[in-house]
């Protein structure tokens, strides 16, 4: 027998999700702290009228006044999956789903694809020494950095680009004076802002007015939840300062996610990670195994845990989720060295998401510049648009016609986009290769094996 429909749903928005309509699109999305998620005309109707106070009945009395044909299990249905994501809470404490303009010029012909999302890395510059850091080993100076006016020239270009979320980055975005400035902009052209930060350095005044010009979400990173490891990892003494970091996001009532990146030295503390960020009071908890770029790729041999240690992770995952129920989110970002399946790297190469480097360059992932022959625009004297629409760089790996086999023929193409191209590059030499993270690449021997140590010892993360 079916359980009885729940009539008492009361859904209203969770915290940290915004609902915007978009006339870059003419398209209502919700935003929330790591994506964008685009509505048809059917659900916007629907999360209009998601008050928090007013229960599933009440909204679908009130569709059935405005439109024919109003089914109210479809309705229960549509946000019952709203809620699942954890974008409607759905107990009456949730808030009104009001929809905020963002701007754009309504009507105006959208050029596909259009990004959803800005990876702009404000600055290289950074007080810890992570060596599982994915910044290039050769980082920006200061004095090549976009001055303030560069990037909310950058942001508006964005937004009439498409752009709904900006992810501001670094390096250390903190140690950027004008970052409120910037958030405040990206604010006022209706853009979603998630900072993602080590805390450092960080104090009630600059909390107060980040708060005060705009900022949705913040991504906290920590280094492990034992404070002597997570100091070595980090290269000072930034754990307590970390702590108290939290206490400070979550005091002005900013959405909170903490981030932990996995490695061999830390993955058999993931539930003890959880259990902090619970203690933290965040709303999600980031649980991601190591990319390997940058520094981190320098230091994989020392940082790729072992098959049996990722199994073991994935069952310290499960144990987490059990134990913490509904109280956070907890997002596992598996190690796809070991899942057989290549990860779709920005949701595919220039489809959805494009990143700004400290000085400007235009990159279709994080890593990207290390690709040979890959002229990359900038987007001051290119501007955003021709950059992500026109250039060489952005259309050489977009779509799937590049695809070699067994790609091009596979039933998953469309879902992992190849893998990442900048893996294939590392392991194989070749950017058009599959990724061997795929148990059908001939080169998939590359990630299973051992990993040769070049160093005798990690090299921690400095700016030469």
């Amino acid at each position: 027998m079916s359980a009885p429909a729940r009539t008492d749903l009361v859904p209203g928005l969770r915290r940290g999700v915004r609902l915007v309509h978009d006339p870059v699109r003419d398209r209502s999305a919700l935003l929330y702290p790591e994506g964008v998620l685009l509505l048809n005309d059917t659900a916007a109707a629907v999360l209009r009228h998601c008050d928090g106070r007013r229960g599933a009945d009440g909204i679908t009395a009130q569709l059935a006044a405005e439109y024919d044909g109003v089914d109210a299990g479809q309705v229960r249905e549509l946000l019952a999956d709203l809620a699942g994501r954890r974008l409607l809470a759905l107990d009456g404490t949730g808030a009104p789903a009001l929809a905020r303009p963002a701007a754009g010029l309504p009507g105006a012909p959208v050029r596909t694809p259009a990004p959803l999302g800005l990876v702009a890395e404000l600055t290289h510059r950074c007080p810890l020494q992570c060596t599982y850091c994915a910044n290039p080993l050769e980082l920006t100076r200061h004095r090549d950095e976009l001055d303030t006016d560069q990037w909310l020239r950058l942001l508006d270009q964005a937004r009439g680009l498409g752009v709904l979320q900006v992810h501001l980055t670094g390096g250390e975005p903190l140690l950027r004076r004008d970052l409120a400035a910037v958030v405040g902009h990206a604010h006022r052209l209706g853009l979603y802002t998630n900072l993602i930060t080590s805390g450092l350095p960080l104090d009630a005044a600059r909390v107060a007015e980040l708060a005060d010009a705009g900022l949705d979400h913040v991504q906290l990173s920590v280094q492990d939840a034992d404070p002597r490891r997570a100091d070595t990892v980090a290269g000072l003494a930034a754990h307590e300062r970390k702590l108290a970091a939290a206490a400070l996001l979550t005091g002005a009532g900013l959405p909170l996610t903490v981030n932990a990146v996995l490695h061999r030295g830390n993955v058999a503390r993931l539930g003890a990670l959880a259990d902090l960020a619970v203690a933290l009071g965040a709303d999600r908890v980031e649980l991601a195994h190591t990319q390997y770029y940058g520094w981190a790729w320098r230091n994989r041999a020392h940082l790729a845990p072992g098959e049996a240690q990722v199994r073991q992770a994935e069952r310290d995952v499960a144990a987490a989720r059990e134990r913490h129920g509904d109280r956070i989110e907890i997002v596992h970002v598996a190690a796809d060295h070991h899942s057989g399946t290549a990860k779709p790297c920005m949701d595919g190469w220039g489809r959805r998401q494009l990143v700004v480097a400290p000085d400007g360059t235009v990159l279709p992932c994080l890593a990207a510049a290390q690709l040979p022959g890959l002229r990359l625009p900038n987007a001051v004297t290119d501007g955003l648009a021709a950059s992500w629409h026109d250039s060489p760089a952005f259309n050489r790996y977009r779509g799937t016609d590049w695809m070699p086999e067994p790609c091009r023929g596979c039933a998953l193409r469309e879902l992992d986009h190849g893998g990442c191209r900048c893996q294939a590059y590392q392991l194989t030499g070749d950017a058009g290769a599959t990724d061997p993270a795929c148990r059908l690449s001939p080169h998939h021997h590359l990630v299973t094996g051992p990993h040769p140590v070049d160093d005798p010892a990690p090299v921690p993360r400095r700016m030469r």
